[in-house]
């Protein structure tokens, strides 16, 4: 598997997700915000968490104007797997490639902490090494991820199975307990929990490589 791991101003788990998806076995690129264009060849783009641009306007509003977020819409367009983690996740829904927002916490705080995450269902390249139901202890890092999605919006993930996990306990007001959701042809998956913070003994979990695994199998058919 071919990935690129995109870096915005004031990303900091850019290299947390690259080593991520180097051990599970991708060759990664580093992509910077400025590239208008991707490399040629690639299955996955990947965009981290961190504070892009400062969270300045709207959290990931400014890396959504970006040339490379241009680049990765043209990408998603083709058929191509995207993730998007945290602040990645933000971006996504700010370039109208995830549906609904992520708002400021319920609580009015930064949350950081490990939460049990519910996989909602196994049917994407990015779920597909659990079974829906199955439990992980996932950290979690943000001020803004209530996710907010309207009724309508809410019954279409769930009708489409779109909703991908959901906190066991919600830690920040998001409807519905929603911690990731998928696009509509399932190639994109935006979440604010970090698995990549969850992939080493050391870490406290590795429960979060199996999302990685699951990349790696799924990609390694297409």
């Amino acid at each position: 598997m071919k990935a690129a791991v995109i870096t915005f101003p004031g990303s900091n788990c850019d290299r947390d997700l690259a080593v991520a998806l180097e051990r599970a076995g991708a060759a990664v690129t580093r992509v910077w915000h400025k590239d208008a264009d991707l490399p040629a060849g690639l299955d996955l783009v990947a965009i981290p968490g961190g504070f892009s641009f400062g969270d300045y306007l709207r959290c990931g509003a400014i890396a959504a104007q970006s040339p490379v977020a241009a680049a990765v819409k043209r990408f998603a367009g083709r058929g191509g797997h995207v993730l998007g983690i945290c602040n990645g996740f933000q971006v996504l829904t700010e370039t109208g490639l995830l549906p609904g927002a992520l708002m400021r916490n319920a609580g009015l705080s930064f949350v950081c902490k490990t939460v049990r995450l519910r996989v909602a269902t196994a049917d994407s390249a990015f779920t597909g090494a659990w079974r829906a139901g199955d439990v992980a202890a996932v950290p979690i890092a943000h001020a803004d991820g209530n996710y907010t999605i309207d009724a309508a919006g809410l019954a279409r993930l769930k009708a489409e199975d779109r909703i991908a996990f959901t906190y066991v306990e919600n830690p920040n007001g998001a409807v519905a307990d929603i911690a990731g959701v998928l696009s509509e042809n399932r190639r994109v998956l935006g979440m604010m929990p970090h698995p990549e913070r969850a992939c080493d003994p050391a870490q406290g979990s590795t429960d979060g490589a199996a999302l990685f695994r699951s990349l790696m199998a799924a990609l390694a058919l297409a």
